[in-house]
């Protein structure tokens, strides 16, 4: 999959843990979790910007594009 979640490396950054930020967001440690392990398709604009602003970060640091390789 192209788009790599971040989210774990800038929670560390922040010193804030799962139930922390599941907390401050409004949604379960379950849904959280599966989106900082990558385990989900989708994610809403309105859960990004929750997130966002309780990390004090762009959505850019939470996800990134890597685009495969054409020899793949």
């Amino acid at each position: 999959m192209p788009i790599i979640v971040r989210l774990d490396r800038v929670m560390a950054d922040r010193k804030i843990s799962l139930n922390e930020l599941a907390e401050k967001v409004g949604i379960t440690n379950v849904n959280l979790s599966k989106l900082k392990t990558g385990k989900v398709s989708g994610v809403r604009f309105s859960t990004l910007e929750l997130i966002c602003e309780a990390l004090d970060c762009q959505p850019g640091d939470i996800m990134e594009f890597v685009p495969e390789s054409k020899e793949e």
